[in-house]
């Protein structure tokens, strides 16, 4: 991830830095996961995901097991980035 990826996490608001950081510790997650571990409404999540994408941090697939959900997780590159604090 390039400085300005950072420099994008930065300004993003609180629950979607709340979202990357779930995604960071606990690795792959559905949405219905996402919002059970922050605690946040799904439509804040949804959201939050929607911002993280838009940034480049957030891969979303297609949950094998239950194919009307998806799946997110960090891409790589921001999975080697220094940590946003």
């Amino acid at each position: 991830m390039a400085g300005t990826d950072q420099e994008d996490l930065d300004d993003l608001p609180p629950s979607a830095k709340l979202v990357f950081k779930v995604l960071e510790y606990n690795g792959t997650l559905t949405q219905k996961g996402i919002v059970e571990e922050s605690m946040l409404s799904a439509r804040t999540v949804r959201y939050a995901l929607e911002r993280l994408e838009a940034i480049g941090v957030v891969d979303e697939d297609v949950y094998f097991a239950d194919a009307r959900q998806n799946i997110y997780e960090l891409t790589p590159e921001a999975e080697t980035a220094p940590s946003a604090d």
